[in-house]
């Protein structure tokens, strides 16, 4: 039996709808200033943080093979068919970003709308409810211990 910690997985995805409406802020109303910049390095940079807390999650949960890297993470992920090609191609490209914009951010061009600004959005929608459904499908449907406890009144 399997220990998938569905309530920390839930509270990491139910933080994209905020992340996807800043990005898709950002790519509306780009102009180059310092704070579009920092808005959109803050939405990347949390962007990381859920798909690879989640993937890790899972990863755990469901006792895949040990990731030895972010990237790694993804790649298990969809190797274990959680998500798609297509998300999978993106979410690669995003993991590599996380060394630049938490290491080298100093070299961070900010003036500069990045091209996964435009597309995470619709990615990061799909990413949840591909989890969503994975996690489903492996374990059914997920019932917090307040549902259980008033299903047996």
């Amino acid at each position: 039996m399997y220990y998938v910690n569905r309530e920390q997985i839930a509270r990491r995805l139910s933080a994209i709808p905020d992340v996807v409406e800043g990005l898709r802020s950002v790519s509306k109303a780009w102009d180059g200033s310092l704070m579009l910049g920092m808005v959109q390095e803050r939405c990347l940079h949390l962007a990381i943080e859920i798909v690879t807390d989640v993937g890790s999650y899972l990863i755990d949960g469901f006792i895949m093979r040990d990731a030895s890297s972010y990237d790694d993470i993804i790649q298990i992920n969809h190797e274990e068919k959680v998500f798609d090609d297509a998300t999978y191609e993106v979410l690669s490209r995003l993991v590599l970003l996380r060394k630049p914009l938490v290491q080298d951010y100093y070299n961070w061009e900010r003036a500069e709308l990045h091209p996964l600004s435009s597309d995470l959005p619709d990615v990061l929608e799909h990413f949840s409810k591909q989890v969503s459904t994975y996690v489903e499908k492996e374990l059914g449907p997920f019932q917090t211990a307040q549902a259980e406890g008033q299903s047996k009144e």
